[in-house]
Order: C-alpha cells, then sequence, then structure tokens
C-alpha cells in the first residue's frame, strides 16, 4: 500500500507499526469503553469492534474478545452495565512495510490494569 503520509514521519516500519497499532488501540479503549451491553449485544459489539478496526488503514487482522463471566457478575438492576477496560482482551495485526506487529488490549490482574502492548509471542 502506498502511504502518502510517509514522509512526515522520521521513523523506521517497524516504529511506524507499533504507532499505527497504538492509534488503533487507543480508538478502542476511548471509544468503546462506556457503552451499554448485556448477554444479548455483547457479541454484536465484539464484531462491530473488530470491524472497525478491519477498515483501518495497514491493519490485517484483529479480534476482539468481551469477558462475558464480567457481565454476567456485575449485571444490574436493569439487566445491563457499561463495558469497562477489564472486559476487553483485544489482538491486532498491523503490516508497515515489511514489518508486522501483533498488539494487546487486555486486562492484567497482577497489575489491576487494562494494559495496551506489543505481543512478543
Amino acid at each position: 500500500m502506498r502511504d502518502p503520509a510517509r514522509r512526515y514521519f522520521n521513523c523506521n516500519d517497524r516504529e511506524r507499526a507499533i504507532f499505527e497499532a497504538g492509534i488503533k488501540l487507543g480508538t478502542i479503549y476511548h471509544q468503546y469503553v462506556g457503552v451499554p451491553l448485556n448477554l444479548t449485544n455483547v457479541r454484536s459489539l465484539e464484531t462491530a469492534i473488530r470491524e472497525s478496526l478491519l477498515v483501518q488503514p495497514f491493519v490485517e487482522d484483529a479480534s476482539i474478545r468481551i469477558d462475558v463471566d464480567k457481565i454476567k457478575k456485575r449485571r444490574g438492576v436493569y439487566k445491563y452495565l457499561t463495558l469497562s477496560g477489564d472486559m476487553l482482551n483485544v489482538s491486532v495485526t498491523v503490516k508497515y512495510g515489511e514489518e508486522r506487529i501483533v498488539a494487546r488490549l487486555r486486562y492484567i490482574p497482577e497489575m489491576n490494569y487494562p494494559l495496551m502492548y506489543i505481543d512478543g509471542d
């Protein structure tokens, strides 16, 4: 894919792939956290998030999982709750130039934090 913005970036292909992945994960977190959900719409929300990733530049693949056990445990009086960062398990594969990276967003219990990072596996 020809990238008309390439000349604005003072970095190598790997750094650009990581930059792009960070944008994608940050968008998911800040756009979707707070969305109302329950067991009836969780799969359609996963699909919507995945499809929104797949249309973005340089994304080769993506997977989204929302922890339904947390939904079952936290259901409120109105039978829904809002998506929180600790429910997300996201993987996105970004290819820029000859570089391919996999970035993750997932809850790390020992940190008590939904971490975004480059997957080394």
